[in-house]
């Protein structure tokens, strides 16, 4: 169980997954991934557009290998 009251209200995530066969996961693992939380709808929409989008860093053209699938804890009960 975890203690923290202020990730225990952090009810809205996003699940980041790698692409079928992308080579990344030679280096991370076929079963890699990661969640981020958030306390609401609109903050974790907001953190996947900003995750989706082109970065400054990039270059042009490049978009973000990863897939980003919303979840939240009260659907999947944890």
């Amino acid at each position: 169980m975890d203690d923290d009251p202020d990730r225990n209200n952090q009810n809205y995530g996003l699940r980041i997954t790698l692409p079928e066969n992308d080579p990344f996961a030679a280096l991370v693992g076929e079963d890699w991934t990661a969640e981020h939380w958030f306390a609401s709808e609109r903050e974790r929409d907001q953190a996947l557009a900003d995750m989706a989008q082109e970065h400054i860093y990039s270059r042009r053209g490049d978009r973000p290998a990863l897939v980003f699938t919303p979840i939240d804890r009260i659907a999947s009960g944890r």
